[in-house]
């Protein structure tokens, strides 16, 4: 059987630089040889495998290499913490002053508008609520405001569109405009006439004296209070003074445009 004498090649060899698992190796055929046992052929392959791949002396260290191609960019990082606040920067220049305003003049001229718009508001209304039902004679429409107000309020409203309040000057008249209340589901009106400028003296609101017509409610004008100086039309077409600051509907009457 072939044996191999471990120190021999130890000699003529340079030392040895065995790993781990080389170094069991060796200790085992060290182990054999001092025991005086025969090495067989395994032994020998791991002998001169250790032999064979044994390890040099450690050289220089190499020139460093060229830098490689770069890598992809990697994924972006997650949102950093807030920094701490940073310090004031110097102020800025004070600003040139502002033009001077008439604000005044600016809020007359808008109070103006609201007033004209709220108007046109009140118009328009009106305008709708007279398509929807009017009376009228050959010379003039008549139609029943469905606004409470009291006689002065009434009366400007009329005027405002180019109106008055009624003045039944004659029968006719005034059976118009009592069927026009009763048809209408009311119990009374304010009409144009009243004697707010001298105690008795019963005028129409364009201040014409009441002449040969009348058709007051039996036991009126009866002011025992002095303050019945307005006349409202009942739906039976009879008047009654009434004081001038209670608040019911009332009726305009506009002039038809000459042809």
């Amino acid at each position: 059987m072939l044996t191999i004498d471990l120190q021999q090649m130890s000699a003529r060899h340079t030392p040895f630089y065995l790993d781990q698992k080389g170094m069991m190796v060796k200790k085992e055929i060290e182990e054999k040889w001092a025991n005086k046992e025969k090495l067989d052929q395994k032994d020998l392959k791991r002998t001169l495998h250790l032999t064979l791949n044994r390890s040099g002396n450690k050289g220089t260290v190499g020139d460093v290499g060229d830098q490689g191609m770069l890598g992809k960019i990697g994924p972006i990082g997650g949102k950093g913490d807030k920094g701490a606040k940073g310090i004031s920067g110097v102020s800025g220049k004070k600003g040139k002053a502002g033009t001077v305003c008439d604000c005044g003049r600016y809020r007359r001229v808008v109070g103006q508008l609201n007033i004209n718009v709220a108007r046109l508001n009140t118009s328009i209304k009106f305008v709708k609520n007279v398509i929807a039902g009017i009376r009228e004679t050959d010379e003039k429409f008549y139609y029943i405001v469905k606004e409470e107000k009291n006689y002065r309020e009434a009366l400007m409203h009329c005027r405002d569109r180019g109106g008055t309040l009624a003045m039944p000057k004659g029968e006719v008249t005034n059976a118009l405009l009592a069927d026009y209340i009763s048809s209408s589901g009311l119990f009374r009106a304010f009409i144009g006439i009243n004697d707010m400028e001298k105690e008795g003296q019963f005028v129409y609101a364009d201040s014409s004296p009441l002449q040969n017509y009348s058709n007051w409610k039996d036991g009126e004008p009866h002011d025992s209070t002095g303050h019945e100086d307005c006349v409202e039309m009942l739906s039976t077409g009879e008047w009654n003074d009434s004081e001038c600051q209670v608040t019911i509907y009332f009726i305009c009457e506009f002039l038809k445009k000459r042809k």
